[in-house]
């Protein structure tokens, strides 16, 4: 019986243990604000160490009101952030979230974020999988002019 049960948890526990190991959150840093300001943004390096792809589908954050994912297009000539359901990151390979691009969006702010505080972000994987993400606040200078949401 005792080894019946230590395989049967061992084989609950394996698939959990390997999902929550695929995907790396490399360099993460949070945009810092000026006081008052309600959003934010933030940015990483997203590696998958599987061979299949896997997608970021939710990011959620005790700093903000609603924390969503986001991309930026170009429409007529102008920069244009959008909302996406999802942030995919091919199997064994990198997807980027940076300034003018894929990020996660902090939404009604609540609490200033100033250059070297820390903050934290859970993601949630198309896997199942879910990382508490520890990050810097930086300062980023980034002139993106025409920018609308």
């Amino acid at each position: 019986m005792k080894k019946w049960l230590t395989a049967l948890v061992f084989a609950l526990i394996t698939p959990l243990a390997m999902a929550a190991s695929t995907v790396d959150v490399k360099n993460p840093y949070a945009r810092a604000v000026p006081p008052g300001q309600s959003n934010s943004a933030i940015f990483m390096m997203l590696k998958n160490n599987s061979a299949a792809e896997v997608r970021l589908i939710r990011a959620q954050s005790s700093v903000a009101d609603a924390v969503e994912l986001h991309t930026h297009t170009m429409d007529q000539g102008v920069m244009k952030m959008r909302q996406v359901s999802e942030i995919a990151i091919p199997g064994n390979g990198m997807t980027h979230l940076k300034p003018g691009g894929y990020h996660i969006m902090l939404i009604g702010l609540k609490q200033n974020l100033f250059e070297g505080q820390k903050i934290s972000v859970k993601l949630y994987f198309s896997n199942g999988s879910m990382s508490v993400v520890s990050m810097p606040v930086k300062k980023v200078m980034v002139g993106m002019k025409n920018h609308s949401h």
